[in-house]
């Protein structure tokens, strides 16, 4: 019997790249897949659908899960993980030298509803007790103008959230004094690693804040799931589950290759210091340091869930076991 055809986009990451290019793939079906970035994917994701199988943001997935609304029901891979304390970026002179300055001041977002702004806020809530219903948030693109909410917002009237003029972008207004702070995954084009220029990073050391965050909460923030489109799911048993395995297989064949590369006699990677990197990301996070599956991301996917309710993107408070499809729930995924 001729195998059935699935087309696929995702970026590729190295953990998705063996199903992106057919050492991992789905028993039955043909995989037909595309490399795409994220920009590109997400508004499709939540539009008009192409896809079978796509790359989703998590925090739109979650608003669509609320509004009972969407193509796709998500499996436990999760293809992007970060952490966000390196992408707070502040204008120097702006008087903002502690996270609970943000509070009343103008910053800079690329979407209100977008993961990444989704954790640093909670981040923010939680670990410094900043109060993300005082800032003022301006949407966006970071270096280039014309970005907009790819879904509709339903905040209360006390949120003041507004989008930017058409032409501007949100570096522009950051370096013109329009803007006190960008939270953003990408930094604005005025910031220079270093120091030098009139913009840094809220966090002198991002990355020790960062280490610090994971110590202390065990939390490796989830940016992106993978989405199976729900009526292929419905009419073929076994098809998420399938889905699921082939990217458990592709993170389980980055991670060796991974390996390879930190023990070969000669470096591959234009990175002197890639293998004592390895070494030290393992310690702090063991040696499979991008867990999949639902049991063993409860904690990092009731908190997204929490911080959905809490930032007025999802209304009734769910359950994790409501995002994913049943058949991938007790998968496991290390």
């Amino acid at each position: 019997m001729t195998d059935r055809s699935l087309t696929l986009a995702c970026w590729d990451y190295d953990r998705t790249r063996a199903v992106l290019d057919g050492r991992a793939g789905v028993p039955g079906w043909r995989i037909d897949a595309t490399a795409a970035p994220p920009g590109k994917l997400f508004p499709l994701a939540v539009g008009e659908a192409p896809f079978d199988v796509t790359e989703m943001s998590l925090s739109s997935y979650l608003m669509q899960v609320d509004r009972g609304e969407g193509a796709y029901v998500a499996i436990p891979a999760f293809v992007s993980r970060a952490f966000r304390h390196g992408g707070i970026y502040v204008r120097e002179g702006s008087g903002i030298d502690k996270p609970k300055d943000l509070e009343g001041r103008l910053v800079g977002v690329p979407e209100y509803q977008m993961t990444m702004a989704l954790w640093a806020r909670g981040i923010l809530q939680d670990e410094y007790g900043v109060d993300f219903r005082t800032l003022r948030y301006r949407t966006g693109g970071t270096n280039e103008p014309g970005r907009k909410e790819r879904l509709v917002l339903n905040l209360p009237e006390t949120m003041d959230v507004e989008a930017v003029p058409e032409r501007q972008c949100l570096n522009d207004l950051l370096v013109a004094d329009a803007l006190d702070a960008i939270i953003s995954p990408s930094p604005p084009d005025s910031f220079a690693a270093g120091g030098q220029g009139p913009v840094r990073q809220l966090f002198a050391d991002p990355v020790a804040e960062e280490k610090a965050y994971y110590l202390r909460t065990g939390l490796f923030p989830i940016m992106h799931v993978i989405g199976v489109r729900r009526s292929l799911v419905e009419a073929n048993p076994g098809l998420a589950a399938g889905v699921y395995r082939a990217f458990v297989e592709a993170r389980d064949l980055a991670l060796v290759e991974l390996e390879q590369t930190a023990r070969a006699s000669a470096n591959r990677l234009t990175l002197p210091w890639f293998a004592a990197e390895w070494d030290t990301t393992k310690e702090l996070m063991g040696p499979s340091p991008w867990p999949y599956g639902v049991a063993e991301n409860l904690k990092d996917l009731e908190t997204a869930l929490r911080y959905s309710r809490e930032q007025y993107l999802s209304g009734r408070e769910r359950t994790v076991e409501e995002l994913f499809a049943p058949e991938t729930l007790t998968l496991e995924g290390r």
